[in-house]
């Protein structure tokens, strides 16, 4: 890991910047895809599976049958564990649920506010490296509580043509409408479109490289909303003398054993800390299964020695991090001046981890800087918000004047007369 001292304001944008290739070097690619699928359906996502995975299938959707046997493969201990996290999530999410907001902005005119699920949605869950199906629980889930009448779900499938048990335990339990062995570019061109096979949805939702989180905005431009730019994960800690190293180094490691493009960061105003992370990081690396994966992510990572708390503070909101660790004795002061973060964890004991499986708040959060202006996924992500309102006779005769000048100053009579019009047959009544 890069080690840097007191960096100026001025190198931060050199400093801060993610280690992923831009828009435009993928877009070519992307753009093939999703014409072919467009044209040619399942048969170019046929030719992509077996090009980008390795594998000929003679039918995308998943049977009964492999949910049977998948359901039977899961180690009970697992399908504990996957309840549990299943009533967090659940509890958190139902808790985000909203009434409806009334009010009579004048005598006889009524305005309200009502959310409504959205219909079709496509889930996204990535398999590759690593079988991620506690995505399902943090996207299915909320689907379900907000109505979402169709929940289809891709994946891409291993060597031998197949979805991971878990993946298929967790969609089953989740309620989940249809799941397709598909990934990468052509799942979302297929979710986009439509194909014989794969429905076409309303939105998209789901984590995944840089290839699916452009392929996920190439999908905006056909009609298709997308959750957020969710890319390669990334992790910023804040820690000083009060953190434990290798509870610091143990969640350094957490992201960058996601993927070889993930970024970690320490800030720390202790430059003694940095070194001692510095020393656990190395330990616990030669543990790990996928070492070579986080050594390669470590070696895009940063260790970052800050003067002050303030400064601290100015450049992780610069940075946006997707998941944010505060360690720090003043947690009070970065907690209340951090604005720009998908999702924080405070303190020794709030492992990155536990936001990732099972606490109950979601773990599908804006990446590459996205945090300043994008939401994590929660329960209105599934939901579309619809406005309403109802005026009375008495109401047109206390707004009308108010509508006609408004509209006539804008030149635009037919408004104008649209009330005009009511108002006359309310004076006809009158008289």
């Amino acid at each position: 890991m890069q080690k840097i001292v007191a960096p100026s304001k001025s190198e931060w944008p050199e400093l801060l910047k993610r280690p992923t290739q831009t828009f435009d070097q993928i877009e070519d690619t992307v753009a093939t895809v999703f014409n072919e699928v467009r044209t040619n359906g399942d048969l170019a996502v046929a030719r992509y599976t077996q090009k980008f995975d390795g594998v000929e299938l003679d039918g995308f959707q998943v049977t009964s049958d492999e949910f049977e046997r998948a359901i039977k493969a899961v180690d009970t201990k697992l399908k504990d564990a996957i309840w549990v996290a299943k009533n967090n999530i659940t509890a958190f999410h139902k808790a985000q649920l909203t009434a409806r907001v009334e009010i009579e902005t004048m005598p006889g005119v009524s305005c309200w506010q009502e959310k409504r699920p959205i219909q079709k949605v496509g889930l996204y869950i990535p398999g590759g490296t690593a079988p991620l199906f506690s995505t399902i629980l943090m996207l299915a889930i909320p689907a379900k509580i907000a109505g979402c009448q169709e929940i289809i779900l891709c994946s891409p499938p291993d060597e031998n043509g197949e979805l991971h048990p878990a993946i298929l335990y967790t969609a089953n339990l989740c309620g989940v409408t249809k799941v397709f062995k598909m990934g990468g570019i052509q799942a979302i061109a297929a979710l986009t479109h439509g194909t014989d096979s794969v429905p076409k949805v309303h939105k998209l939702f789901g984590p995944g490289n840089q290839y699916v989180t452009v392929a996920k905005q190439w999908a905006t431009k056909y009609g298709v909303a997308i959750d957020m730019p969710a890319g390669p994960s990334e992790l910023l800690v804040a820690a000083d003398d009060t953190a434990n190293p290798a509870f610091v180094a143990s969640d350094l490691l957490s992201q960058a054993e996601h993927g070889i493009d993930s970024q970690v960061i320490l800030v720390s105003t202790s430059k003694q800390l940095i070194e001692k992370v510095a020393e656990e990081v190395q330990e616990q690396l030669v543990h790990l299964p996928r070492k070579k994966i986080a050594q390669k992510a470590i070696a895009n990572s940063k260790l970052i020695y800050v003067e002050n708390d303030q400064l601290a503070v100015e450049l992780i909101n610069e940075y946006g991090p997707e998941h944010y660790i505060v360690c720090v004795k003043n947690e009070d002061f970065y907690v209340r001046h951090t604005v720009n973060a998908g999702s924080v964890f405070i303190g020794n004991y709030t492992p990155e981890s536990a936001g990732d499986y099972a606490s109950g708040t979601n773990h599908t959060l804006p990446t590459n800087g996205y945090a300043k202006q994008y939401s994590g996924v929660n329960l209105d992500s599934f939901m579309k918000s619809m406005t309403f309102q109802k005026i009375t006779k008495e109401g047109i005769k206390e707004l009308g004047h108010t509508i006609q000048l408004m509209a006539e100053a804008e030149g635009l009579y037919a408004h104008k007369n649209a009330v005009t019009l009511r108002l006359k047959q309310l004076e006809g009544e009158k008289s």
